[in-house]
C-alpha cells in the first residue's frame, strides 16, 4: 500500500508521501491515536520523541502488530465483542486500527459494519465508553454553530457525515445513539477511499426518539422525549448546513439514515446549493445502477432498452428508480417525463398509478395512468406478464416474494434477466441466489443486498457443472470514491452526470464483464482500486460541468490516477520528524479533531 518513494505530486497538501512532523512526546505521543506506533517505535524515534522506558524493548513490524491483533480479535467471543474490541483499537493506534481491517476486510466488513454495528448501535447507551463525534441537541440550536466551530479552522475539515438516527440501517430509530453510524460510515471512507482519518467530523441532530425501549431505558444518553418535528426541525437541519458551511467552506456532507419522510426533501433542498450527498437516496441507486450497466453489457443491450420493475418503493426503491431515470436523460438527453416511461413501481397497494391515494411526491413522478391500468393485473406477477422486464429488483423487505412463478414468467419472456433482491438483512431477502438461477436454468444475472456463497448447478454447454459467483450491491464500492472525488476535486456541488459516471466507474471494473458466471459488480476486496476508478470518473465530470474549483487538477488520466493515489490515507507507518510546537501546524501539533485547541469562533452563519 505504500507510495512510489519519487512523486511528482509530494508538494500537495494532502500528500501522504514521506515523513510527518510532530510536535509530541513521551506519553502524549503515546495516547495520540493518529501518530500512536506502539512496539513500532524506531530506535531513532524512541530517542527523539523521548520514549525510552514506556515501550518493550523490541522494536516490531506494523504486520507483527496486526498478527498479534488478530490473535485478539479472534479470542472475543461474539460480533458484538469483536466490533467493541475494534472501537477500543481505533481510539489507541488508527494505522493499526485500519491495517487490520485492510488486511481481513472480507472477514471484518459485516463486524466494523452491518450487521454488527447495527447491534452497536442499539446498545449504544448499555456499551458507552467514550463519546466520539458531534452531539448537537435540537433545544440548543443557538448553540450549533459554536459547538461546530470547536473542532477546528476553516481548511481542516474534509468529509462531515451527519444523521438524526431516526432510520438506522434497517433496525429504525436509534436516537442519539445514531452517532454510531456516522462514525462507522467515516471508517469506510477511510478504509475504501483514504479520506484522511483526522479530517473528518460525524455528527448526530438529537431531535428525541420514538423508540419506546430506548424512552424507557433508564440508561438511555439521548434526549427524553418524542421527536420533535416541523419547523424546528427544520431550523435545526438548516442551521446545521448553514454553519457547517460557514466553518468548514471546503468540507463535503455526506447526509446518513435520516427518516423516510425527511431524506428526500432535505437532499433536494441543499443539492442545488452545496456539495452533498445521501447514501440511502442516492448510494443505493448509484450502486444499483453499476449492477444494471454490468449486466446490459453482458447481454448486448443499453440503458435505452431497459424495462425496470422496482418491488418496494420506498426511499432505496423511488432512489433507485431516480438515479436510473437520471442516468437515462443525462445519457441520452431526453426528458424526465420519458425516461420513466419504462420504469415501473410496485409497493403495498400495488402497481404504483394516479388511482393511488397517498402517494408522495417521489413516489407520484412514477405512477402510471390509471385508466391504462384498468382490467390489468397490478400485482407484481401481472405487471411482468404486461411489462417484461430485463430488470426486477426488490426492496420491499417482504420475503420470498419473488416466487417460482413470478421469476419463470420473468424468464420466459428474456434471455437473460436481471433479478436483483436487495432487501436486508438475509432473512428479508425477495428470494436467495439459488432458487434464482435454479429457476431461471442459470440464466439469471443476480445481484444481492447481502453476501451469498457461489451457486453450483448444471448450466454450463452440455449440462457441465459451473459455479455462478453472486454480486453483492454493496454501497461501500461507490459512496467512499464519489466523496473523496468531490473532496480533491473541490466540487462545488455533486451533480447528475457525477454520480452516472461514478456508477459506470464501478460497472467498468464488474468481473462479469470478462466471464458472465463471476459478480456483476467488483468486491470490497479491490475496494481502493475502485475508489480510484470512481473518484476519476467523478473529478473528470465535475471539472466538464464546470463545479471543479481545485487547480491543477490532470487531464490525463494516468497522471490523474496518480494525483489522486498521492492524497488517499494508507495504513502505514511513515517516520516521524519531531518539530518544535512554536511554529508547528495543527496536524503536527496534535490539534485536528481535538475541541480545546481552537478558541470557538463566535461570528454568525453567512
Amino acid at each position: 500500500m505504500s507510495k512510489p518513494s519519487e512523486s511528482r505530486f509530494g508538494h500537495l497538501p494532502l500528500s501522504t508521501k514521506g515523513p510527518l512532523s510532530c510536535a509530541l512526546k513521551g506519553t502524549v505521543l503515546l495516547n495520540h491515536a493518529f501518530f500512536n506506533k506502539g512496539s513500532a517505535f524506531t530506535k531513532e524515534e524512541r530517542q527523539d520523541f523521548g520514549l525510552h522506558g514506556l515501550l518493550p524493548q523490541c522494536v516490531q513490524t506494523l504486520e507483527q502488530q496486526v498478527d498479534r491483533a488478530y490473535e485478539q480479535y479472534s479470542r472475543q467471543p461474539d460480533d458484538l465483542a469483536k466490533n467493541t474490541f475494534l472501537t477500543s483499537m481505533k481510539e489507541q493506534n488508527e494505522v493499526l486500527y485500519f491495517r487490520l481491517l485492510h488486511n481481513h476486510l472480507a472477514e471484518m466488513f459485516s463486524v466494523v459494519y452491518t450487521p454488527t454495528e447495527g447491534d452497536a448501535i442499539q446498545n449504544y447507551s448499555r456499551v458507552f465508553r467514550r463519546p466520539d463525534g458531534i452531539f448537537l441537541n435540537i433545544h440548543d440550536i443557538d448553540r450549533v454553530h459554536h459547538d461546530l466551530s470547536r473542532w477546528g479552522k476553516a481548511e481542516d475539515v474534509d468529509y462531515i457525515v451527519v444523521t438524526d438516527g431516526e432510520e438506522i440501517l434497517g433496525i429504525g430509530d436509534q436516537g442519539c445513539g445514531g452517532i454510531l453510524i456516522s462514525v462507522a460510515k467515516l471508517a469506510l471512507t477511510t478504509l475504501c477511499a483514504g479520506i484522511h482519518p483526522n479530517r473528518v467530523l460525524p455528527v448526530v441532530l438529537d431531535c428525541g426518539t420514538d423508540n419506546e425501549e430506548l424512552l424507557n431505558d433508564p440508561l438511555y444518553l439521548g434526549l427524553r422525549e418524542k421527536r420533535v418535528r416541523g419547523e424546528q426541525y427544520d431550523k435545526l437541519v438548516d442551521t446545521f448546513v448553514k454553519a457547517a458551511r460557514d466553518l468548514y467552506p471546503k468540507a463535503y456532507i455526506h447526509f446518513e439514515d435520516f427518516g423516510l419522510h425527511n431524506a428526500r426533501r432535505i437532499l433536494e433542498k441543499y443539492r442545488p446549493e452545496i456539495p452533498c450527498f445521501n447514501d440511502d437516496v442516492q448510494g443505493t441507486g448509484c450502486v444499483t445502477l453499476a449492477a444494471i450497466m454490468a449486466g446490459l453489457h453482458v447481454t448486448k443491450q443499453e440503458l435505452k432498452d431497459l424495462r425496470m420493475v422496482i418491488f418496494g418503493a420506498g426511499t432505496a426503491g423511488v432512489g433507485i428508480a431516480d438515479q436510473v431515470r437520471d442516468a437515462i436523460v443525462t445519457e441520452y438527453g431526453i426528458s424526465k417525463e420519458d425516461a420513466t416511461k419504462n420504469i415501473w413501481l410496485i409497493d403495498k397497494p400495488g402497481l404504483l398509478t394516479t388511482g393511488v391515494e397517498n402517494l408522495s411526491d417521489a413516489q407520484r413522478v412514477f405512477a402510471k395512468a390509471k385508466e391504462d391500468w384498468e382490467g390489468k393485473g397490478c400485482d407484481l406477477l401481472g405487471v411482468i406478464n404486461e411489462v417484461k422486464p430485463n430488470v426486477l429488483i426488490g426492496t420491499s423487505t417482504v420475503p420470498k416474494s419473488f416466487t417460482e412463478q413470478v421469476v419463470r414468467a420473468m424468464a420466459s419472456q428474456v434471455d437473460r434477466p436481471m433479478i436483483f433482491p436487495l432487501s436486508n438483512p438475509t432473512r428479508l431477502h425477495e428470494a436467495v441466489p439459488s432458487d434464482l438461477l435454479k429457476w431461471t436454468d442459470g440464466k439469471a444475472l443476480v445481484a444481492t443486498g447481502s453476501p451469498f456463497k457461489p451457486v453450483k448447478g448444471p448450466w454450463g454447454a452440455d449440462g457441465k457443472e459451473v459455479e455462478i459467483e453472486v454480486a453483492e450491491c454493496n454501497n461501500s464500492v461507490v459512496f467512499p470514491g464519489i466523496g473523496l472525488g468531490a473532496v480533491l476535486s473541490r466540487a462545488k456541488r455533486v451533480t447528475d452526470k457525477m454520480l452516472l459516471q461514478a456508477a459506470r466507474g464501478v460497472a467498468e471494473l464488474g468481473p462479469a464483464l470478462k466471464d458472465d458466471t463471476a459478480p456483476l459488480l467488483p468486491g470490497v476486496d479491490v475496494v481502493r482500486d475502485v475508489s480510484v476508478r470512481v473518484a476519476r470518473k467523478v473529478i473528470q465530470a465535475a471539472v466538464e460541468e464546470g463545479v471543479a474549483t481545485e487547480e491543477g487538477i490532470p487531464t490525463d488520466e494516468e497522471e490523474l490516477d496518480a494525483w489522486i493515489r498521492e492524497q488517499m490515507w494508507d495504513p502505514v507507518y511513515r517516520p516521524l520528524k519531531y518539530v518544535e510546537k512554536e511554529g508547528a501546524s495543527r496536524e503536527a501539533k496534535g490539534e485536528m479533531r481535538v475541541v480545546g485547541t481552537v478558541d470557538g469562533r463566535t461570528d454568525s452563519p453567512k
